[in-house]
């Protein structure tokens, strides 16, 4: 588990910042008619313009920039030639990687940055309402979205990993929600996925003892009807067991002294 300093933290902030702002702009295309691989290219555009590098493209041989998943889609949905229509729920989750340099200019103190001298990755993902659906789905969202701020407010120095997914944990069960097992959140730096491993349920207690200098992502998914996934023929994506309806929200914090940092804002 790699420690980030302060300095580091701030170029990850900065990272976070750029990632949020195209985020709020895929999120203007999201309407019906709109296919999901127009998203995908237009992601690819800003990434391009703003000098980075697509985080998803690659890992584990997933082809694309943007994971766009439909309905029971929990993560590493393909986008394709589909229309986004009426009572469809979409989530888009993205991350972009940024070289120091895009920061800091040429010439940066390494000295600084003692554990990442090529740059940083950073990650978060959005679930969108296309038209009218009905007031459970609108339920699902305003719970998985609760529930990762939930999470977040957690956060402090001396509780641990277990501390936060039993918060989740005790709210998603209250709302009658299943929570989705097998998928969780992740540290975040140097490499998209590091440690520690951030679930969305636990024990008081157990688990990792957060301190300063962590940064991970935490990443809420819900279900209407079932905690169990499969993978879809694609070899990618993970839907639900029932095909029940999902949503997923995750941002990036990093642990301080006085407590949550969200770098994706």
């Amino acid at each position: 588990m790699i420690l980030k300093t302060k300095e580091e933290i701030e170029v990850m902030a900065k990272g976070g910042h750029l990632l949020k702002q195209t985020i709020n702009e895929l999120e203007l295309m999201v309407s019906e008619g709109r296919k999901t691989i127009e998203i995908e290219k237009r992601a690819e555009q800003i990434i391009l313009e703003l000098k980075g590098k697509p985080s998803f493209k690659g890992q584990g041989g997933f082809p694309f920039s943007v994971c766009a998943s439909l309905n029971e889609e929990i993560v590493h949905g393909l986008p394709s030639d589909y229309a986004l229509k009426n009572g469809d729920v979409f989530t888009i989750d993205f991350g972009i990687f940024f070289k120091l340099e895009k920061f800091l200019g040429n010439n940066f103190d390494k000295k600084k940055y003692p554990n990442i001298l090529n740059g940083f990755h950073t990650d978060m993902a959005r679930t969108f309402i296309v038209g009218e659906v009905d007031s459970e789905v609108k339920r699902l969202l305003t719970a998985t979205r609760k529930m990762l701020k939930m999470g977040i407010k957690k956060v402090r120095p001396g509780l641990t990993t277990g501390d936060l997914g039993e918060t989740m944990q005790r709210y998603a069960e209250k709302q009658g929600f299943y929570i989705i097992e097998g998928l969780c959140g992740h540290g975040i730096g140097k490499d998209l996925h590091e440690l520690p491993d951030i679930m969305n349920y636990g024990e008081r207690h157990k688990g990792i003892k957060l301190v300063p200098g962590m940064v991970f992502c935490i990443e809420p998914m819900l279900s209407l009807g079932s905690s169990d996934i499969k993978l879809s023929k694609n070899g990618f994506t993970y839907i639900t067991s029932d095909k029940s309806i999902s949503a997923h929200f995750e941002d990036m914090i990093a642990v301080t002294e006085d407590g949550a940092r969200v770098l994706t804002k």
